[in-house]
C-alpha cells in the first residue's frame, strides 16, 4: 500500500517526561574509553579482548545491557563493557564501521540492514533486543475523535516517527489485514516525543506511538487506542538488537560469544521478570520509577531466530526498504562449540 508522505514540522513543545528521556547523561559502565583502548587478552578467560565498547540507545530496547552489567553477567564471562550513549542507532553506524565502538545496543534493525545493503558495514547480530508485544506500540486518537477502527484511518493524517520505515510498513500490513480499504493513510513525520502535542493541536488525527510516549499520551490526553500495533501480521516482529560487524566476530569469536551469553542471560531475566527492567530503566533513561512500572514493555527474546529475522527482512523487501534479501542465518552470529 503506498502512503502519501507529507512532512510535518511538528511542535517545539517538549513534555517534561520526554525531555528527561532524551536528555540523557548515561554514566559509562566500567569507564568511558574508546574501542581502540580495549586491552587485549587480559581476561583470564581465553578471550581475544578483555573489554568492549558498546554504543547504547536510551530505549527500553537496551535494558538487557544494564541488567547484565548490574548483575555481573559480563564479569562472569571475563569481560568488561564500556558504554557510550547515543540518541539514535544511526548515529553509531560510522563509529561501528570504523571500529570506534565494537557493538551497538538497541540498534534499529531497519537502519542497520539498510546500512549493510549500502555497503557501509557488514552486519552481524549477536542477540535480538526487543520484539513487538501487544500494545507496546499503538495507534491512538483523542477521546472525541470519530476514528474508531482501522477502516476509519483511510485518508487520515497519522503521525509516524520516520517515513518509509518498518513502522509504517507494519501498520500498513495490519490495516490491510483488518480490511482498511483502498485509500492510503496520509503519513506525517513527527518525532515520537512530539506526537502527543501534534495530536493535541490537531496537526495529525492519529499517532502511531511507542512507549514511554504512549503511556504519557494516555495519561495526559486520555488518548484512545484504535489499532493494536502488534496485531497480525506484525506479531513478535523484531525491532532492534545487539549488532556488531563481520570483521569483529571473525577477529574476536570468543569475545563475541562471551558477550552473547551474558546478554541472552539478561534477556531471559527481562522476559521472565519485568521488575528486572523496571529497576534499570530509571538509571539510563531518566524515567521515574512510577512511569517505568506503568509502561507496556516489548518482548525480550532470549535466543536468536532466523525465522523471526526472516519475517522482518521479507516485510522490508516487499515494502521497498531492501532491494535484496540477506540470509537471516548468515546475519545471526553463532558461537562455535567450546
Amino acid at each position: 500500500m503506498t502512503a502519501r508522505t507529507t512532512a510535518n514540522t511538528g511542535s517545539r513543545r517538549t513534555l517534561a517526561l520526554v525531555t528527561a528521556v532524551l536528555l540523557l547523561a548515561v554514566s559509562g559502565c566500567g569507564g568511558s574509553g574508546e574501542g581502540g583502548e580495549n586491552s587485549e587478552g587480559g581476561s583470564g578467560k581465553g578471550l581475544e579482548r578483555a573489554a568492549v565498547t558498546v554504543a547504547a540507545t536510551p530505549l527500553v530496547d537496551s535494558a538487557a545491557l544494564y541488567i547484565a552489567q548490574e548483575r555481573g553477567y559480563f564479569k562472569a564471562e571475563g569481560l568488561q563493557v564500556r558504554v557510550r550513549p547515543v540518541q539514535q542507532s544511526v548515529q553509531a553506524i560510522p563509529a561501528l564501521a570504523n571500529g570506534q565502538v565494537d557493538i551497538v545496543a538497541g540498534g534499529n534493525y531497519v537502519t542497520m540492514l539498510q546500512a549493510q545493503e549500502k555497503g557501509t558495514l557488514s552486519l552481524r547480530v549477536l542477540a535480538d533486543g526487543v520484539v513487538l508485544a501487544p500494545h507496546s506500540m499503538d495507534v491512538v486518537v483523542l477521546p472525541g475523535s470519530p476514528i474508531r477502527t482501522a477502516k476509519d484511518l483511510q485518508g487520515r493524517k497519522v503521525a509516524e516517527n520516520v517515513l518509509h520505515s518498518i513502522q509504517s510498513l507494519r501498520l500498513d500490513a495490519i490495516l490491510e489485514e483488518q480490511g482498511h480499504g483502498a485509500e492510503p493513510v496520509d503519513y506525517r513525520q513527527v518525532p515520537f516525543p512530539q506526537m502527543a502535542a501534534a495530536l493535541e493541536k490537531g496537526q495529525v488525527e492519529a499517532a502511531d506511538i511507542t512507549e514511554p510516549f504512549l503511556t504519557d499520551a494516555k495519561r495526559r490526553l486520555h488518548a484512545r487506542v484504535v489499532v493494536n500495533g502488534a496485531s497480525r501480521p506484525a506479531q513478535s516482529l523484531p525491532l532492534s538488537g545487539y549488532e556488531t560487524t563481520k570483521g569483529f566476530v571473525e577477529k574476536n569469536p570468543k569475545t563475541a560469544a562471551a558477550f552473547q551469553r551474558a546478554i541472552q542471560r539478561a534477556q531471559r531475566d527481562a522476559g521472565e521478570d519485568r521488575r528486572a527492567v523496571e529497576q534499570v530503566l530509571p538509571d539510563y533513561t531518566k524515567l521515574d520509577a512510577g512511569t517505568a512500572r506503568a509502561i507496556t514493555l516489548p518482548g525480550y527474546p532470549a535466543s536468536n531466530s532466523p525465522e523471526r529475522m526472516g519475517k522482518l527482512i521479507k516485510m522490508m523487501a516487499e515494502g521497498g526498504l531492501l532491494k535484496k534479501r540477506p540470509d537471516p542465518a548468515e546475519l545471526l552470529f553463532r558461537a562455535e562449540p567450546a
